[in-house]
């Protein structure tokens, strides 16, 4: 068997591997311990050689501290050096396109070439609080042409000046993702020429159809084009070990976040709880089961060959990977060993 920390001994050239984070806050833990523990992953995993970190908006969360997305970029970003860092992602329904760009050029101009901009269509959030938001879940019809006046604002300046302009964000032109779970948001992606991240770590049932479509519909002269093939990411849970028991222990960490959610009782991050398949009903076992349907689970190998096998079958140019843990030492370590078995420190180095 190769060495798994031997890249020389793995000659398969693998995707690009980047983070998703929340800031998740676990049992026994605050808030302010819980974006710091982000804050430290996030200088871990720029060491480790991922390619980016991207923070995903939530409202109202007990499970998520990441409700202030942009002025987290802005921590992450300052506390490292070389991965890029953004959202995935912004949901644009709750704000403003301006303000939007504001925020986004003020952080590409703080750091030049390493802010990405992900925009999802759903509030991130409840019905309630989506309207304290001020916009509102009525607003996701406007949402195609708010993606375009969000880019425009972005854009240089053209001939004739326009009487509104995002100051700074003007000629920041910050890539723009589209985030996606369904058929109608990878269409978008396409007509628009815009990159596609597929949240298939939350909500898997569409990704094949949606990446179908996506890629037929691709227009590589779209009015926000910005590559030039279609350009997928997707999002995979992933808990690495040093064993497979002690993984798959771990993992029920996010198992027991799910049915909360299923049950309406979100809550901090449960510690894990090894004999929890043994507990669950059959209906409890397929609301934890069906949203978590792409996840890898294992040691450092079993990890990296389901990921190999996943990466073959959707065609992904890049994988989003989201690891949960109620303990943050847990955490790291999953990334730390997912790293040395895809070779990402040796890609590093060799760049």
């Amino acid at each position: 068997m190769s060495s798994l920390t031997d890249p020389a001994a793995t000659p398969i050239e693998r995707v690009p591997l980047s983070v998703l984070d929340l800031a998740p806050v676990s049992s026994g833990q605050d808030v302010a311990e819980a974006l710091e523990n982000t804050t430290r992953l996030a200088r871990t995993v720029d060491d480790l050689g991922y390619q980016r970190f991207w923070l995903a908006e939530h409202h109202n969360s007990d499970t998520f501290a990441s409700s202030a997305t942009a002025l987290l970029i802005e921590r992450v970003a300052s506390a490292t050096s070389r991965m890029r860092v953004g959202s995935g992602g912004i949901m644009l329904p709750n704000h403003a396109p301006l303000t939007v760009a504001e925020q986004f050029g003020t952080l590409a101009t703080l750091h030049p070439g390493r802010i990405d901009l992900g925009l999802g269509r759903a509030p991130g959030t409840d019905p309630r609080t989506a309207q304290a938001l001020r916009r509102g879940a009525a607003n996701t019809d406007s949402f195609p042409q708010d993606v375009q006046t969000l880019a425009g604002y972005l854009a240089p300046a053209g001939p004739e000046r326009s009487p509104v302009r995002a100051i700074p964000g003007q000629g920041t032109e910050v890539p723009l993702w589209m985030l996606g779970s369904s058929v109608a948001s990878a269409e978008l992606a396409g007509r628009l020429g815009l990159p596609y991240a597929f949240a298939s770590h939350f909500a898997p049932y569409q990704l094949d159809e949606a990446l179908a479509v996506y890629r037929a519909n691709f227009d590589p002269s779209g009015p926000l084009a910005s590559v030039d093939r279609p350009t997928v990411m997707a999002g995979v849970n992933v808990m690495v070990a040093d064993d497979q028991e002690s993984a798959e222990a771990l993992f029920t960490t996010i198992q027991q976040m799910f049915l909360r959610l299923a049950s309406g009782a979100p809550a901090p991050l449960d510690p894990p709880l090894p004999e929890l398949r043994n507990m669950l009903d059959a209906q409890q076992a397929a609301a934890m089961e069906g949203p978590l349907g792409v996840s890898f689970v294992g040691t450092p190998d079993v990890v990296r060959d389901g990921l190999d096998e996943f990466v073959a079958r959707t065609g992904a140019d890049e994988l989003l990977v989201v690891t949960y843990a109620h303990d943050p030492v847990a955490r790291r370590h999953s990334y730390e060993l997912l790293a040395d078995a895809w070779g990402l420190r040796g890609q590093n180095a060799a760049a």
